[in-house]
């Protein structure tokens, strides 16, 4: 009996067998696949594809195009825009350009498209179908182990992200915290800032007080200088000097022929015949005082680098002395002599050398008192610690946007790139060296030279896989040329490394990379929800 019930089984599967056999051959037009084998059923007409005309079926692969659409030639070439379909027995099927049956070139592994042509083609088929089979089982390996790492890469990248997002929170506290010490040591220091100026304004004063009284000082002396050496000038005592009192004087030759002319009294005059004490003091005695001290031996003449006198007595004329004067004068507008600050002593030959000029010490700083030194030292504090607490808050920001930008990146379908990111990895040529750092930059360096970038990260760009294209742009300009950008096309593969890096059109670059996290299959690409890792 049981070998009965094995007989009606297998007789029954036998016409299972025979009916998908029968409906698997279906008559069918040569070049048209078995999915539209009822759209090409036998009978009186056939109706193109299209809808569009309706023909008798004997003009369907009659080698003549009548359907606009090319439907009633899949056999023939004579459509311009037909195809035809390759059966490939034991390999895969395909379409070819109709135009290309029987052009006496083999298109199809089982030479189906040559079957009226001259041509002799092998049906080579099973033998393509082998190697492409074993090609698919070792990609198959390939992605089953890649697709282990790249779970690995994907739960490094989620636990990265958990942890940027923590540790954002604790930066924003720190953040907060920060904000309410800086206000805090800002007030402080405006406080002590305060104080210390208010201490210092006192100093201030007293410090301007002494200047003025210098200056005063200076000008007092300088005037009775000035009254002295009128009395000394004016040698009828009638109260001016006049041109023929100045002529008497060696000291305003200043041409040095051995007298003094009207011309040359007269430059001292300001060219008048005679001057009161006031013109005198104001007028001349700027004039006249320079060359007094060139006469007592008290100005020494400006000495070149080379060590040699650059102007001496002989050669310095009214003009030079007048115009070094007015190019002395000091930082409050009073005219100050070509040799001395603003209060110029009476030289004492004993005491001063020949050619020398003694020096007037400027005011000194005032000590300050202990209470004044305190408030100081508090300012100088606050200033510094308000200094800390703003470079801490400025650092805590700059890591929190730091941050922000981490955590707003796409790293993939589950974060599998995420732990990419940081990374550089580089390929090297005969005369380059490639760097590609993922969602940073790509670069180009000579061997013997410095970086050019070839862009920074700007986007996922594959199609239909979303994460299977990188694209960097904006990187360095070409010479009359474009920005420099990078197209990064990623792989299966068990490692991370840059494979081949090339430049197929000017500026434009393209880096290989393999790595574990695109080992996704083409399955998983259109929804991300089903990706089985």
């Amino acid at each position: 009996m049981l070998i009965n019930l094995k007989k009606m089984l297998s007789t029954l599967l036998a016409f299972l067998y025979f009916g998908i056999f029968v409906a698997a051959e279906l008559p069918r037009p040569r070049g048209v696949s078995l999915a539209d084998a009822s759209l090409y059923a036998p009978g009186e007409t056939f109706t193109c594809l299209d809808g569009k005309l309706t023909i008798k079926y004997t003009q369907v692969n009659d080698d003549y195009c009548d359907c606009a659409d090319s439907s009633d030639e899949p056999g023939t070439s004579a459509c311009p825009n037909g195809r035809f379909l390759c059966e490939n027995a034991g390999h895969k099927s395909m379409y070819i350009p109709s135009s290309r049956v029987n052009d006496n070139i083999c298109d199809c592994c089982d030479a189906s498209d040559e079957y009226a042509s001259s041509t002799q083609c092998a049906n080579n088929c099973e033998e393509l179908g082998q190697e492409d089979r074993q090609r698919q089982k070792v990609l198959a390996d390939l992605l089953k182990r890649g697709s282990v790492v790249r779970a690995e890469m994907s739960t490094k990248g989620k636990a990265l992200k958990e942890e940027h997002g923590g540790r954002l929170n604790t930066i924003q506290q720190s953040i907060d915290q920060a904000q309410a010490l800086m206000a805090e040591r800002e007030k402080i220091k405006e406080d002590a800032v305060k104080l210390e100026s208010a201490a210092l304004e006192t100093y201030k004063q007293i410090i301007d007080a002494e200047k003025q009284r210098k200056v005063e000082l200076a000008e007092q002396e300088n005037r009775a200088e000035a009254e002295e050496k009128f009395k000394l000038f004016d040698s009828n005592e009638d109260g001016v000097v006049e041109i023929a009192e100045i002529t008497t004087r060696i000291q305003f030759d200043s041409n040095r022929d051995g007298q003094v002319d009207e011309e040359e009294a007269k430059y001292f005059l300001e060219h008048n015949d005679q001057v009161d004490l006031e013109t005198f003091i104001t007028v001349c005695w700027p004039r006249m005082k320079p060359y007094l001290m060139l006469d007592a031996g008290l100005f020494k003449p400006p000495v070149s680098t080379e060590g040699k006198i650059e102007t001496t007595r002989e050669e310095t004329t009214p003009e030079e002395v007048a115009a070094r004067d007015e190019e002395a004068q000091d930082e409050d507008g009073e005219t100050a002599e070509l040799l001395n600050e603003e209060d110029a002593e009476t030289f004492d030959e004993e005491e001063t050398g020949e050619g020398e000029v003694e020096q007037i010490e400027a005011p000194s700083e005032p000590e300050y008192d202990d209470e004044t030194k305190r408030l100081i030292e508090e300012a100088t504090k606050a200033r510094t610690e308000f200094e800390a607490a703003q470079r801490e808050l400025s650092d805590l920001e700059s890591e929190k946007r730091q941050i922000e930008e981490l955590l707003n990146k796409d790293y993939g379908f589950h974060e599998e790139f995420a732990v990419l990111n940081g990374e550089c990895f580089e390929y090297e040529d005969r005369e380059y060296i490639y760097k590609l750092c993922p969602f940073d930059r790509a670069v180009q360096k000579p061997k013997d030279g410095s970086e050019t970038r070839l862009g920074v990260w700007d986007r996922w760009d594959g199609k239909p896989n979303k994460y299977s294209t990188m694209v960097y742009a904006n990187g360095a300009g070409c010479w009359n040329g474009p920005q420099r950008s990078t197209i990064v096309q990623l792989e299966c593969g068990l490692d991370n490394r840059i494979t081949a890096v090339s430049e197929p059109n000017r500026c434009e670059y393209l880096f290989k990379f393999e790595t574990p996290a695109a080992c996704v299959h083409t399955s998983h690409v259109d929804a991300a929800s089903h990706d089985e890792l």
